[in-house]
């Protein structure tokens, strides 16, 4: 059977550019640059390495934002990614980490997955609760702030560093892990890669295909 991997991944405002806020108080994302985050990355890489050494692997990005986010979605398939999945909707204008990890948990449930990938925080935000939030939501063990992750009969291992020290940790899948920047450079996308992006399906949900009120979620 096929390993399914979700890698969660955020659209972040370009931290060169200018930030404003809009009348309602959240970032005034309209006439800004945005990017996949940095932090997300390191993510995507370790789950194309993870892919690599499976014998069957699928690897899906996730991410919830406005229609610029499918900016982060498309650099991530270039990067090698098989497929991925948009969440938008009005409704989710200035949601937080906690309406955000409700509508990521079902996205992620209605994809269907083993490991699901977080970066360590995002590079906007930086709180870096998400994948505790996640793992707690969908009812799976976290594993967070990987410096190294492997998975191997149906276990996922890793290493987690500290000031003075370092410890090995597992859990059984399915499980969420984060990983941190020191897990190793994220690879960039080749030409053919960028190309081959273009082609791979794009799934749009919102939050009434993810059974998801209103009153759940935003402001």
């Amino acid at each position: 059977m096929s390993l399914r991997i979700v890698v969660c991944v955020k659209y972040v405002p370009d931290a060169t550019g200018d930030r404003r806020f809009a009348d309602d108080l959240t970032v005034d994302r309209e006439d800004v640059d945005g990017l996949l985050s940095e932090l997300d990355e390191y993510a995507v890489e370790q789950a194309l390495q993870i892919a690599d050494g499976a014998d069957d692997a699928e690897i899906t990005v996730v991410t919830v934002g406005p229609e610029d986010a499918k900016d982060a979605l498309r650099k991530a398939l270039s990067m090698g990614a098989d497929k991925a999945v948009h969440v938008e909707d009005d409704d989710l204008h200035g949601t937080d980490v906690m309406g955000t990890s409700l509508v990521l948990a079902k996205a992620v449930e209605k994809t269907g997955y083993d490991l699901v990938v977080c970066g360590m925080a995002s590079t906007d935000g930086v709180m870096g609760v998400l994948p505790a939030l996640l793992a707690e939501r969908l009812g799976v063990p976290q594993v967070t702030l990987l410096s190294e992750v492997s998975v191997e009969g149906g276990v996922v291992s890793g290493r987690r560093d500290g000031d003075t020290a370092s410890e090995q940790l597992q859990a059984s899948l399915p499980a969420v892990v984060s990983v941190t920047d020191q897990s190793g450079e994220a690879r960039y996308p080749s030409f053919k890669g960028i190309m081959a992006a273009k082609k791979k399906p794009v799934q749009s949900l919102d939050l009434d295909d993810l059974g998801i009120g209103a009153d759940e979620v935003g402001l």
